[in-house]
């Protein structure tokens, strides 16, 4: 009790001293960091130039593609549909075998290293792999998106099911419920709010993944913003990026009113 007491009348005198430790542990890891970036400033205040010629290659837009950079934007939500809900189906599975409060230990060891598999391979390499499997175009990319979705769901999911009240699961063991009964009448209504917030974040997110895996030939409006900077059209390609960037903000707007109405049930 009296080392208690000391501890607790340390840290009340002491805690502006706690503080500043931690400040200066903060900023070490940071010029730390910014060492082993070896940044040559004097290479970066050169470079503006560069950078404003490019910058002012790219306008005015190229409007006459526009009907073209509609059309490899729906193949992009087409595929980023796709891709969203297979990798959510796939992560339900997962997620509650990685879930502390569902699953035994050694299934919450393989499924958490199957998550944290999935999410180390980076989406360029994912698409890679199913442009190699299936050639070039849309397949490639929805299955590259339902693979990547999976690392990050089964997390998201996990999370959920791992809030749970745990007085609900326990009151419903006491009576005998099964475990389908239990998923059903006390995990469930309180995940779902979550899940379907979690989905419509992941949904919106693989819009701008899809984008980038267009770049390796996984289709959609990545492939022809590609295409346009490789052939030096620079405008064609600023006028594909106006396009994605009306689309994403509408679904961002979109998304959030429907994730805050979730939130609210």
């Amino acid at each position: 009790m009296k080392n208690k007491s000391f501890n607790s009348q340390f840290l009340n005198r002491y805690t502006w001293l706690i503080n500043l430790v931690m400040l200066l542990a903060i900023l070490g890891i940071y010029i730390w960091a910014l060492q082993g970036l070896k940044v040559d400033f004097e290479l970066l205040k050169n470079s503006w130039p560069y950078i404003t010629d490019f910058i002012v290659r790219l306008f005015p837009p190229d409007l006459k593609v526009v009907d073209i950079a509609i059309k490899a934007l729906i193949e992009t939500i087409q595929m980023s549909v796709w891709g969203t809900s297979i990798g959510a189906i796939l992560s339900v599975p997962i997620a509650i075998a990685s879930a502390n409060n569902v699953a035994p230990l050694w299934l919450r060891w393989v499924a958490n290293l199957l998550q944290n598999a999935v999410r180390s391979v980076p989406s360029i390499i994912l698409g890679l792999i199913f442009v190699a499997a299936t050639g070039l175009g849309a397949p490639a990319g929805t299955l590259a998106l339902s693979i990547y979705t999976i690392g990050y769901l089964a997390k998201f999911y996990q999370q959920a099911i791992e809030a749970v009240d745990s007085r609900s699961l326990e009151s419903l063991q006491v009576i005998g419920a099964s475990r389908i009964q239990i998923a059903q009448y006390a995990i469930l209504p309180q995940v779902l709010p979550l899940v379907l917030g979690y989905t419509l974040w992941m949904f919106e997110y693989n819009i701008r993944a899809a984008s980038v895996l267009g770049v390796v030939g996984a289709g959609g409006i990545g492939f022809q913003l590609k295409s346009y900077i490789d052939g030096f059209e620079y405008t064609k390609a600023t006028t594909m990026m106006l396009v994605l960037l009306v689309v994403v903000t509408v679904i961002d707007v979109f998304s959030s009113k429907l994730r805050r109405h979730l939130d609210s049930m």
